[in-house]
């Protein structure tokens, strides 16, 4: 087992592996950027080490700091996060290279789930079911037209190297092809660096169903069964909750030995999500992540098992410490990303927090890293934490989601609270009967314009 392991990530992501490592042991490091020397992950860790100015790209990115940092510190061991270099293949490589244990699959696996036809192409080898479209990347718009007459629109056009909802547009029909094609191109080259684009059937009502699963690294592996993201906007996702309301045992049971299986065949280390559409009870795979997802919190909560500690774990070259008969179901949990922004334009909002006060009692869990003065800095990612409620089962989940959100306490900035407030008052949302377009059509109902 490794003796140091040093973070390279901030918020309240880092305070979670801070935990885990303090739990095991570990001394744990966290590196930070010039705006973050106050941030409470580094007041946290054992040892801390500044690694640039404000900007990620001079610091959380800068992979020359991180790697120093480690050399400096002793640390063994890094653990990524999620966002920033996470999903990085190059700089696993580079760790890989010094010496230093990287905390998650390895440079190949996150090279080759990272290029989505690539992905695509593998998950299809390997048994998973995949969305109709193009085989591979899609030259130009002829091309583009001919593909879609044949698998009938809508269609999507997307980015290879994408994520976060860039480089992705809808085609209706062959009227909107061209402008989705080229916006979709344009967009790809801006974010990524590369305008590589493929072409997939579009389904109108789906759910976003995500796999958790577990490997080992030499052969064997497991799934933690499905988590329901499908409330999102701007496919950015809002709520998520596990297991998913209108999955059943039967499907759950056989999706989830598919991923299970597919990564073992890989070799796949560590922890990954599998991610689909889910339309009249079909499974439609569209993306791997390689990494941590910000939502493993009710993974967690349904399974008792703790995911980070487990990464540590497998990295350190140890076994599962499961299997999979070990894992069942223990109720229902749902987590809300509580965002410093203000609804309904969802602007971020960074500012000092003048009071700030955690809900707490049976089943509820909020992993953030604010506290009372603590000053949100404009220059990261809006999400400030997130409140995670476990119950016996969905309505006592619901509940208990509803009383906790009125017990949290964030002055200073705007937040996203008031908005799962009233989500929670929707009746579709109380009867899980909602797909990846539902929070998009509310929020254009109740604020045009701002949706």
């Amino acid at each position: 087992m490794f003796d140091k392991i040093l973070i390279a990530n901030r918020g309240e992501i880092a305070l979670r592996v801070i935990r885990a490592c303090r739990e095991m042991g570990i001394a744990s490091v966290a590196v930070h950027s010039t705006a973050d020397a106050d941030a409470m992950h580094v007041r946290m860790a054992d040892e801390t080490i500044c690694i640039g100015p404000a900007s990620s790209t001079q610091s959380y990115l800068s992979i020359p700091a991180i790697i120093s940092a480690c050399e400096v510190t002793g640390a063994q061991a890094i653990h990524p996060g999620y966002g920033f270099l996470s999903e990085n293949a190059r700089f696993v490589q580079v760790v890989e290279d010094h010496g230093i244990t990287f905390i998650g699959p390895s440079a190949e696996h996150i090279r080759i789930m990272g290029d989505k036809i690539t992905a695509k192409e593998t998950m299809k080898n390997l048994g998973v079911p995949c969305v109709p479209g193009s085989e591979g990347g899609v030259e130009d718009v002829e091309q583009a037209k001919a593909l879609a007459a044949d698998m009938g629109y809508p269609v999507i056009i997307k980015a290879t190297a994408g994520g976060g909802g860039r480089g992705m547009k809808v085609a209706q029909g062959e009227a909107e092809l061209e402008r989705a094609f080229q916006t979709a191109r344009s967009e790809a080259q801006a974010a990524f660096g590369n305008d590589a684009v493929y072409i997939e059937k579009y389904l109108t009502t789906p759910r976003h169903i995500e796999v958790q699963v577990f490997g080992d690294g030499k052969g064997n592996a497991v799934h933690l069964g499905e988590r329901d993201c499908s409330l999102q906007r701007r496919h950015q996702k809002v709520l998520e909750e596990a297991p998913g309301p209108a999955i059943s045992a039967e499907e759950r049971a056989r999706i989830g030995k598919t991923c299970a299986d597919a990564v073992a065949k890989i070799g796949y280390s560590g922890a990954g999500t599998i991610e689909f559409l889910y339309e009249d009870g079909e499974f439609y795979f569209i993306e791997m992540n390689t990494r941590l997802q910000v939502e493993h919190p009710v993974t967690e909560a349904i399974f008792g098992v703790d995911l980070v500690r487990e990464q540590i774990r497998i990295a350190a070259g140890q076994p599962l410490s499961f299997a999979q008969e070990d894992l069942k179901i223990n109720g229902h949990a749902i987590e809300a990303r509580i965002n410093a922004e203000k609804v309904p334009s969802f602007a971020p909002s960074p500012g000092r927090i003048t009071q700030y006060h955690a809900p707490g009692g049976l089943g509820v869990r909020i992993d953030s890293a604010l506290y009372d003065g603590y000053k949100i800095p404009p220059y990261y990612d809006s999400l400030i934490g997130k409140l995670i409620v476990h119950g016996r089962d969905r309505d006592e989940a619901l509940a208990r989601m509803n009383r906790a959100l009125g017990e949290l306490i964030v002055d200073g900035v705007d937040t996203t609270v008031p908005l799962f407030r009233a989500l929670l008052e929707e009746e579709a949302v109380q009867r899980g009967d909602y797909n990846i377009h539902w929070l998009e059509q509310w929020l254009a109902e109740i604020a045009p314009g701002d949706a």
